[in-house]
């Protein structure tokens, strides 16, 4: 039965509304003596004043680039008219490690409040995914919001979660259980940074690059299509395009969906992550954030096409485009079963408690034709699990 009653004759109702924006920047070897844009990003609200700043560092990526520590020491030294670098450069685990340590946003907290940070001070968050998410809700919770400078270093975290407002860890067994909503002071996108990525991580990343073409335009999918070659051994200069174009895309879906802090239950961002969250955790995280979301994402493609949604010529495109990224589209994860049932489908009561409301899944009548659905058919899930694995059995 639906509620009806009345609003309160004493109810006033309040109404106010923010404006944010943050600058993207795309540049190569920012931590150079004389590149100025990270003391632009920093700097530029109040450029006639030093700028008190902590540098937080994702230990993969130093033991992938040594010397980063020093970098940003001598470029705060070389800009130390507009920066001012408190302490000594934080180190913090990459990866999943850093969304799983609970002990990791207090000692944080300790560092921010041994460095005094105002409101108006910098946390420069260096670093992957998983670390950012880390690093941003440390941050969100000290004097209610510092502000935070972003330089992903994956491609994932450049085209993805690196652009957005977004920040979380995982707590009770649930990825981003604990988090918040904080839009970063600005991004960095250094080229330089994307050097240091192993093969598989590079191409991992890719896979949000495909989600945001399928939901939002055509014509980088077809892009994506014909220079999967190239994207698949990581050249760099399609590499650094395809982190351009799925930034601008993923910033221009933020912007203009209508609903940038997701107060409502549709998300079409996480096309293909209501398994994914569950197989990375089902793995036991060997399966990178972006594999587990190329298995979501071809699961619901062939779910929507045995849901007469989705043309079969469409889904083929789909499965081929992720085999030549070097994508997984299959994992023995998602056919484990618990007491009879798909594990997997957990992910699907995990998702609807993570948006709020009732159960609303993105599926595709096409590429850049999305639509929301509230529920799902087990049994079509239950073919679409066989037929990913039949197709990796025969090794299409």
């Amino acid at each position: 039965m639906l509620f009806s009653g009345p609003r309160p004759g004493n109810c006033h109702l309040q109404r106010f509304s923010v404006p944010f924006e943050y600058p993207v920047i795309f540049e190569n070897r920012v931590l150079e003596a004389e590149s100025s844009c990270l003391a632009w990003a920093i700097a530029r609200r109040e450029p006639e004043r030093r700028h008190p700043f902590c540098a937080v560092l994702d230990e993969g990526l130093l033991a992938a680039t040594p010397g980063l520590d020093e970098r940003v020491r001598r470029y705060a030294e070389v800009h130390g008219e507009a920066l001012e670098l408190r302490g000594e450069p934080i180190r913090v685990p990459g990866g999943e490690a850093a969304k799983g340590d609970p002990a990791l946003i207090g000692a944080l907290q300790a560092a921010f409040a041994a460095a005094h940070l105002d409101r108006q001070a910098v946390v420069l968050a260096i670093g992957g995914g998983a670390a950012l998410d880390a690093i941003g809700y440390a941050a969100s919770s000290v004097h209610r919001g510092l502000r935070v400078v972003r330089m992903p270093s994956t491609v994932l975290s450049q085209c993805d979660g690196g652009v957005g407002v977004k920040n979380g860890v995982n707590a009770f067994s649930s990825k981003n259980f604990l988090g918040s909503f904080a839009p970063p002071y600005a991004v960095v996108n250094d080229r330089a940074l994307l050097g240091t990525l192993p093969l598989r991580e590079a191409r991992a990343g890719m896979a949000e690059a495909v989600k945001v073409a399928l939901i939002r335009d055509a014509s980088f999918f077809e892009w994506l299509v014909q220079h999967a070659a190239e994207l698949g051994e990581a050249r760099p200069e399609p590499l650094f395009e395809l982190v351009r174009r799925a930034a601008l895309l993923h910033l221009e879906h933020i912007a203009s969906a209508g609903d940038p802090f997701e107060l409502g239950s549709a998300r079409p961002l996480d096309y293909g992550h209501w398994s994914a969250h569950r197989l990375e955790i089902a793995s036991g995280y060997e399966l990178r954030h972006g594999e587990a979301v190329a298995i979501g994402m071809l699961l619901d493609a062939r779910y929507a096409e045995r849901a007469g949604y989705l043309d079969a010529r469409e889904l083929a495109r789909i499965s081929a485009l992720l085999a030549a990224l070097g994508l997984p589209r299959y994992h023995p994860a998602l056919s484990e079963r618990v007491d009879g049932r798909l594990g997997v489908l957990a992910g699907l009561d995990e998702f609807r408690e993570h948006l709020g409301g009732a159960l609303t899944v993105t599926l595709l009548r096409g590429v850049a034709r999305p639509f929301e659905v509230n529920a799902l058919d087990e049994r079509l899930i239950e073919d679409a699990v066989a037929w990913l694995e039949a197709e990796a059995r025969d090794g299409c």
